[in-house]
């Protein structure tokens, strides 16, 4: 759940902010309280309030219960925070009624009063904007489930594509009467990819491992069917235990390079996979090609979406007119 304030979050917190500032006001017309009450009270709480709620919306649930959840600290903490604002609010306007301050209740009691006031005060607004973020937070999460159940279905039908194993059947047909050696392999390195997709197709990630085995499986289909004209470096000089990708990954970035490159002739296309300890690389050189027009936006859209939910990163994209980029995040998954 993200707790950071937005615009309609604001609007509601003064909404509600203001609301109680006219009830302060109005009973303290009722009851004859003096100018000085006004000026002093009303603005106190409204300040006290706005940074009460903004601790606790931007220091304290992020840090103490969402990402590192420690409630024993979280309790004090908050108990802290109302107490103080609390006490201050309750100060001032024990100042404002022109009381001596040197009779101001002892300090066991003034702390109590403060941390009720602060209760008092923060509560009911901070309990009406937890709520509306949870309630934000789930339907986000549904819509990105909805999506994600979407994109399976899609990225399982471009796995199982009738085009792709057209091509490779036509290509197979080819190597049968001119390289029956290379034909074997091409039919082994065939089934892989797709026992790989029938296996891990309700899988959400895979080890790093099995996807650059896929890669390499299917960069060997590539360049079976065209020859030099596509060319592929992979530099991946790390450990790659407990590393995952959402399953597919790679290979949705390498039909990328295929769809949106036509290579021939002197036209090569050279691609780079580059793996450190946090992100997968590949780069590519561009070729004039007018590639369909929403292959690349609803794949890198289908990535992203998936990464909503698998991880805090997103895929980046790096554009040149002579080099295209794309970063997808490693994912680590903890024990």
């Amino acid at each position: 759940m993200n707790t950071k304030l937005n615009k309609s979050d604001f609007i509601l917190l003064g909404i509600i902010i203001g609301v109680t500032s006219l009830l302060n006001v109005w009973q303290y017309y009722v009851y004859g309280n003096d100018l000085l009450e006004f000026i002093v009270d009303i603005p106190t709480y409204i300040i006290m309030a706005c940074i009460a709620i903004g601790l606790f919306m931007y220091w304290l649930l992020p840090n103490f219960l969402l990402k590192n959840t420690n409630y024993f600290l979280f309790i004090n903490l908050a108990i802290v925070i109302l107490t103080v604002t609390g006490f201050i609010e309750n100060l001032a306007g024990y100042w404002s009624c022109e009381n001596d301050c040197r009779t101001y209740p002892v300090w066991h009691r003034a702390l109590l009063d403060g941390l009720f006031a602060g209760a008092d005060n923060v509560g009911i607004p901070l309990g009406i904007l937890l709520t509306k973020k949870f309630y934000e937070s789930q339907t986000q999460v549904v819509k990105i489930q909805k999506q994600q159940k979407e994109n399976e279905l899609k990225l399982l039908r471009s796995q199982l594509d009738p085009h792709f194993l057209f091509n490779n059947l036509n290509t197979l047909d080819a190597l049968i009467d001119s390289n029956a050696d290379k034909a074997k392999e091409y039919i082994n390195r065939l089934s892989l990819i797709y026992r790989y997709l029938i296996q891990t197709k309700d899988a959400e990630v895979m080890e790093l491992s099995e996807e650059m085995n896929l890669a390499d499986n299917y960069m060997f289909l590539i360049q079976t069917r065209f020859g030099d004209d596509y060319s592929f470096h992979i530099n991946k000089n790390i450990d790659l235990l407990n590393k995952f990708l959402p399953t597919g990954a790679i290979q949705a970035l390498l039909e990328n390079v295929v769809k949106h490159n036509k290579a021939g002739g002197e036209n090569k296309v050279h691609t780079s996979i580059d793996v450190d300890e946090n992100w997968l690389t590949v780069t590519n050189n561009k070729l004039k090609f007018a590639a369909p027009k929403d292959s690349l936006g609803t794949g890198l859209i289908n990535l992203k979406a998936r990464y909503q939910l698998l991880s805090k990163e997103i895929p980046k994209i790096e554009e040149s007119e002579t080099e295209f980029k794309i970063s997808i995040p490693i994912i680590k998954l903890s024990n």
